[in-house]
């Protein structure tokens, strides 16, 4: 398995680097004052910066300048740039929106490029229907529906529905509600919905209810909390003890949520906060998600090398690209450092949201505080990403050694296969890379070839399938090839393994098996060619780097195994069991 670069055919190699500095040139003097992003490529017309300018001219111009004062990231940009290609955008704006679009596609390697591939969850509650219900969504649409979110991590989100739920008696089934259903489910007898679809709750105390959730979800406590007071104070009245005596308890448990999860910020408000910070060359953002003056989630950026990048350009990359997708910013954005063209992100920020969105530096008050709580979420997640990447070092280093590896292997490739009694025999490939695990280049498989439980056969198929082309073929992405492959499984599908590879005339990759002796707690590797597996020491770093990849392997298997299997579950028509 060669690691020689090769060319895609629709690559072209460029000639040698006099014609092309002159060639260069002759496109710098015909620059046009127009909008619009630019596009620098090296010598195998590869992408390697996108930019964008109000004024491509002379912004493009300035790269190549003498004497101009570039930091060590431009200068190494303008070494390897060899070619040049411009488009015209019809505004500034425009040209931010066309820029990262094409940062997104390209992943240009000077660019700074986020590692955020998710479509982040997001609860949805229609209030123009007659009986709305909360639903998870993974995209806002104009449909006149709230939308509250993002949630990051989805734990957040079903924390939040965990309460709406239990507190609140909203109907969460999928059914028309018209009032005409015969009778109600359990959830109205657990008091977790009154059974409109009875005709038991009219659709005005039903929206009474809905009024109240978007009062929690929006943070608005006092409105909240006053309104549930009069309904308890009026069914006291009426001399309904017991629905009020529901209500008080319903109170309470509203109380003690808002005074776990509120954020100390005066009035409900909606934040998205950026926190930073650097050790060396690497770097951390933080995003605090603040919806209602409750702290819903955060999600963090490492970035390994942003040595030479400025923290104006960390910020700006940063809200570049994650507001890019479908996620809706806030009504404000806190942010450690003022950044350059402020108007015109919050004129793209507002547009995407559909109203004001406001950019500021807070530097006293409840803001700076809370800008200063995601400066310290930075400073921990740099520092425990810079704790797990000099593991992984120390890991990689064992791990070479260990086995004997001509290199240390940057990219890990484990497969594990998972079945039933044979049935449902699926099998998983996950991907280690530099120090994490890769998830978009998780694969699963579904066994084809084989019938029955014979792991051996099944880990036949599915490494030929990988390295073979068909899953290239299938997903429409060529993965890289890996440095080390690792097989769950002993002799017996290390051999497998290497059979399939053999056919494929790939035969210079690195390869072992890991598995368990029988009452042991040691892992064991097992390498071509050797009669007798290395037993690695039950605490030491390649120890715990291969279970973790072995054991997110496994996981990925039975998860896949486990949806197939539910699938293929019929349930039993009662009708047609005899009675006794």
């Amino acid at each position: 398995m060669s690691h020689s670069p090769t060319l895609s055919p629709n690559k072209r190699q460029m000639p040698s680097q006099e014609p092309l500095m002159k060639h260069l040139e002759g496109k710098l003097s015909h620059l046009p004052k127009q909008p619009g992003v630019y596009l620098f490529k090296d010598r195998s017309d590869e992408i390697i910066y996108i930019g964008k300018a109000a004024v491509l001219a002379d912004r493009v111009r300035s790269y190549f300048q003498k004497g101009a004062d570039l930091s060590p990231k431009i200068r190494a940009l303008v070494r390897h740039a060899v070619d040049l290609e411009i488009i015209i955008a019809k505004s500034e704006l425009e040209a931010l929106i066309l820029e990262s679009n094409l940062i997104k596609r390209h992943r240009p390697r000077f660019n700074v490029v986020l590692r955020d591939d998710k479509q982040y969850p997001y609860l949805r509650l229609p209030i123009q229907d007659d009986f709305p219900r909360l639903s998870i969504v993974r995209r806002v649409k104009n449909d006149k529906a709230l939308y509250f979110g993002p949630y990051v991590p989805t734990g957040a989100m079903r924390e939040t529905l965990k309460v709406i739920r239990k507190v609140f008696p909203l109907a969460t089934c999928k059914i028309e509600i018209n009032g005409t259903a015969d009778r109600a489910c359990l959830e109205f007898e657990i008091k977790r919905c009154l059974a409109p679809c009875t005709g038991n709750q009219t659709k005005e105390d039903y929206h009474r209810i809905v009024r109240q959730v978007r009062w929690f979800l929006e943070g608005r406590d006092q409105e909240l909390l006053a309104s549930l007071r009069d309904d308890m104070h009026t069914l006291a009245e009426l001399e309904a003890f017991e629905d009020a005596a529901r209500l008080r308890d319903r109170l309470a448990k509203i109380e003690r949520t808002l005074e776990k999860q509120r954020v100390a910020q005066i009035g409900p408000v909606d934040q998205d906060v950026l926190g930073l910070a650097r050790a060396g060359v690497a770097a951390d953002v933080q995003l605090l998600f603040v919806r209602g003056g409750l702290l819903i989630g955060r999600r963090d950026f490492f970035l390994v090398d942003a040595g030479g990048v400025s923290d104006e350009e960390l910020v700006r990359t940063t809200l570049e690209q994650f507001y890019h997708k479908a996620i809706q910013p806030p009504k404000e954005l806190l942010l450690p450092v003022k950044i350059d063209n402020t108007k015109l992100m919050q004129q793209w920020l507002s547009e995407k949201k559909g109203e004001a969105v406001r950019l500021l530096v807070p530097e006293r008050g409840a803001k700076h505080q809370l800008q200063q709580l995601a400066q310290e979420n930075a400073i921990a997640a740099l520092n425990e990403h810079l704790r797990v990447q000099a593991e992984s070092r120390d890991a990689i280093e064992e791990l070479q050694q260990l086995l004997g590896l001509s290199g240390q292997p940057h990219r890990i490739e484990c497969f594990d296969i998972s079945n039933t009694m044979g049935a449902q025999s699926v099998a998983s490939m996950v991907v280690w890379e530099n120090g994490r695990m890769k998830k978009s280049d998780y694969r699963r498989f579904r066994i084809k070839t084989v019938e029955g439980a014979n792991d051996f056969a099944s880990m036949h198929e599915v490494v030929k399938r990988r390295y073979g082309g068909s899953l290239a073929n299938q997903t429409g992405k060529v993965l890289p090839e890996p440095d080390l492959i690792v097989i769950d499984g002993g002799i017996g599908q290390l051999g497998a393994a290497m059979e399939a590879l053999a056919s494929l005339g790939l035969t210079a990759v690195d390869v072992c098996g890991l598995a368990k002796a029988k009452g042991e707690k040691e892992e064991r590797i097992y390498l071509p060619a050797h009669k007798s597996p290395i037993v690695l020491p039950l605490k030491s770093p390649a120890s715990r780097l291969v279970q973790t990849i072995r054991d997110e392997a496994h996981r990925f298997a039975i998860t896949y195994h486990r949806k197939l299997r539910s699938q293929a579950f019929i349930p039993v028509d009662s009708s047609m069991i005899a009675k006794k």
